[in-house]
């Protein structure tokens, strides 16, 4: 793993050079399967991960029995951070997405270090008030935008962490099932269905099995809006 890469994540960009070799070097690479799970809900929480390569989601099981996609987290993003602050239970399950590598620390040995070297919390409490606005954020999508516009706006977001070009457009790799592109937006799987068709057929996307290429960003925009 390129060390350039791990210094370009959030929690590490602004920590001077010896903080960031310190913390490096208590943090274990882990590469992580697609389809592995790092944790379950209501599990004790004991440690937190960082991003460096692939796609993780978050999940969460209503005592009714239905499922309801939190995120799509990527590179550069952190997760189950929450134990940090709170060793307690999950409050979601993690679920590798794409063949993924982390790095991997212990809450005991990131309290330690955040005595040692108080800036790191400065990192960490801007990661958790990052998360924080995304999902207020969304909240609010859910009261005040249809559901076409909750997709053009999932779409555009996935794009941005995760695509690449392809030809005229942007491939976006999301790894999502139907149904879970449909839980990212709240939303039941027939809807989302049909604002993919109204996008596709307007030429502003095409479906490509768990995949979307992009082709029209700014109409995208437009509807997200």
């Amino acid at each position: 793993m390129s060390e350039e890469v791990v210094r370009t994540v959030p929690l590490f960009a602004d920590l001077d050079e010896e903080t960031f070799r310190v913390v490096r070097g208590h943090m274990v690479t882990t590469n992580v399967r697609r389809g592995e799970i790092l944790f379950r809900e209501n599990e004790p929480g004991d440690r937190f991960w960082v991003i460096t390569a692939g796609k993780v989601k978050l999940g969460h099981t209503a005592p009714d029995g239905r499922e309801s996609l939190l995120a799509v987290l990527g590179p550069g993003e952190i997760v189950g951070e929450l134990s940090v602050y709170d060793p307690g239970p999950r409050t979601a399950t993690a679920t590798v997405l794409a063949p993924s590598t982390f790095l991997e620390l212990e809450h005991s040995q990131f309290v330690r270090l955040l005595d040692s070297h108080p800036a790191l919390a400065h990192q960490l409490l801007r990661s958790l008030a990052q998360r924080l606005r995304k999902t207020n954020t969304a909240l609010a999508d859910l009261v005040f935008s249809d559901v076409p516009g909750r997709v053009a706006k999932a779409l555009l977001d996935l794009a941005q962490r995760f695509g690449r070009p392809a030809g005229a457009g942007i491939r976006v790799a999301h790894d999502l099932t139907q149904e879970e592109l449909a839980q990212l937006v709240g939303a039941s799987r027939e809807t989302v269905n049909k604002s993919l068709a109204e996008f596709s057929s307007r030429g502003w996307i095409q479906v490509d099995g768990r995949a979307v290429i992009l082709l029209d960003i700014q109409r995208l925009e437009r509807r997200s809006r």
